[in-house]
């Protein structure tokens, strides 16, 4: 699935509603922004001109699943090597870049050390992670909270802030059942609430986890089940972008203020929902197409505008964004 588009109002495949616009598709390329309520775009990789201070860029990736070795992708590590090459060549250099989890599949020690030796070639400021259910169920998290758990609480939520934007990382895969939703629970959702009390309205924020925090598609597990408690602590904040991984494939959806975007893997994608009696990889997928499928998402902030914009980026060979 390239992307499904809520509130298509012109009927061209643009949703315009919100501060953040997701260009959710195969070869598009175009960053959104909003300035004085009028839209504006620009080709990703064209030139945008200086960059102000309290402007900047992060990205994101997801579900890389090094250890994963079946069809479609024996090369993982391959595929987040080209994750990783394809950051390296934007044009600004990304102060954040953000894991949205499942960086393993069996969370095995030499499968993070594979991770970290990829990553660490990555040019970007800073690197911050949310694990997925492949990183903590085999061991409760331990090796996660080893290598990534310093400064966190419980199984490694956290914030912080960067040129005026809060950076929200929350857990929901602690005790997921293959096929269940996952859940934030009572202390996590309280230590958000009082995280956020003490920011004003105006303040931009973006939260991320690996599983979804709307419901996508219950029946496979896709949502999360307390995540209503966590959006009504976000509610009163005039842009909120909300990122995760775990499905494999871009979808968007924008209720009031709050954007919701998930990204492409770069290990392997998965069926539409429904589409397929279970979720799982994807495994009849040709080789010269893989890549299409697989992907990162640019994310831009303009102080002076308030907006968000998501660039999604596939690792096909052309290399054309989407």
């Amino acid at each position: 699935m390239a992307g499904r588009i809520i509130h298509d109002h012109h009927h061209d495949g643009i949703d315009r509603r919100g501060f953040l616009e997701c260009m959710a598709w195969v070869g598009t390329g175009i960053a959104w922004t909003i300035t004085g309520g009028v839209l504006s775009s620009r080709v990703f990789g064209q030139d945008s001109g200086s960059t102000k201070k309290g402007d900047f860029t992060f990205v994101q990736i997801s579900d890389s699943h090094i250890g994963f070795s079946k069809e479609p992708n024996k090369d993982v590590v391959g595929t987040l090597q080209a994750t990783v090459d394809r950051i390296n060549a934007l044009p600004d250099r990304p102060e954040l870049l953000i894991h949205t989890g499942d960086l393993t599949h069996l969370s095995k020690p030499q499968e993070f050390d594979t991770v970290a030796e990829v990553l660490k070639s990555a040019k970007v400021g800073r690197t911050v992670y949310v694990p997925g259910e492949h990183d903590v169920f085999t061991d409760d998290g331990k090796q996660y909270l080893e290598r990534y758990g310093k400064g966190t609480r419980g199984l490694g939520w956290h914030s912080f802030d960067h040129k005026g934007v809060h950076f929200v990382g929350l857990v929901n895969v602690a005790n997921l059942k293959p096929g269940g939703l996952g859940t934030l629970g009572a202390e996590q959702l309280e230590w958000l609430r009082k995280d956020v009390a003490r920011l004003a309205d105006s303040i931009p924020l973006v939260v991320y986890a690996h599983v979804p925090l709307w419901t996508v598609y219950p029946k496979w597990g896709w949502g999360t089940e307390d995540s209503e408690q966590a959006l009504a602590s976000l509610k009163r904040f005039g842009s909120v972008t909300v990122l995760n991984g775990h499905i494999h494939q871009i979808m968007q959806k924008v209720e009031g203020n709050v954007t919701f975007h998930t990204a492409r893997s770069t290990a392997f994608p998965q069926p539409e929902p429904g589409k397929a009696a279970s979720p799982g990889p994807i495994k009849n997928v040709p080789a010269d197409k893989l890549r299409a499928m697989l992907g990162l998402s640019r994310v831009v902030y303009k102080e002076s505008q308030g907006a968000l914009a998501i660039v999604d980026a596939t690792l096909d060979a052309a290399g054309k964004e989407g």
